[in-house]
């Protein structure tokens, strides 16, 4: 039976288990190796919910790559503010290179688009994403989103990495709301 439990003052249900998790990381892993057997990747890893992807993912990445990593906000409790927050800035020395954005959830979009808008200005040989989730029916840009680990419904999710006002990125699998 599927127990719910409580994170701050909501219920969440298990939906998707840390094993599917890991199965999806290394499908996506395989790609990326494929896609840049030969060169080398600048990964930059979107705080904080990004965290427990980004070392899942790349201890699975064969080529030769670096990481670093930005913070930027929009949400606050269980809904996007509509406002991105840039906190802390955007890694120097990306011009020429393949960059790959590591990002752990990508629904509206709107987050992503500032992200790719500032990294643009410092002259990648190009730009990818990788989300460990992807909610389609929220996707509002144009973009494209180029590694998709997972897509999901438009739900308010927690755990692996993801967090409800600061709590449950601990949890190994993720949960969905419930009330």
């Amino acid at each position: 039976m599927n127990q719910p439990i409580t994170v701050k003052d909501k219920q969440f249900i298990l939906s998707i288990s840390n094993e599917e998790i890991q199965n999806s990381i290394q499908k996506v892993a395989d790609r990326i190796n494929a896609d840049y057997a030969g060169k080398e990747i600048f990964f930059i890893g979107v705080l904080n919910g990004v965290f427990m992807y980004a070392a899942d993912l790349l201890k699975k990445i064969t080529v030769p790559c670096q990481i670093s990593f930005t913070k930027v906000a929009s949400y606050q409790g269980t809904q996007s503010t509509g406002t991105i927050k840039q906190l802390i800035g955007m890694p120097e020395g990306i011009e020429g290179r393949h960059v790959v954005i590591l990002e752990d959830i990508v629904d509206t979009g709107f987050t992503m688009r500032e992200i790719l808008n500032q990294l643009q200005a410092h002259k990648p040989a190009d730009i990818k994403i990788a989300t460990l989730l992807f909610k389609p029916n929220s996707f509002k840009e144009s973009y494209n989103v180029d590694y998709r680990a997972m897509e999901i419904p438009n739900a308010f999710i927690v755990g692996y990495g993801l967090d409800y006002d600061g709590y449950g990125r601990n949890l190994p699998d993720i949960y969905t709301v419930v009330n």
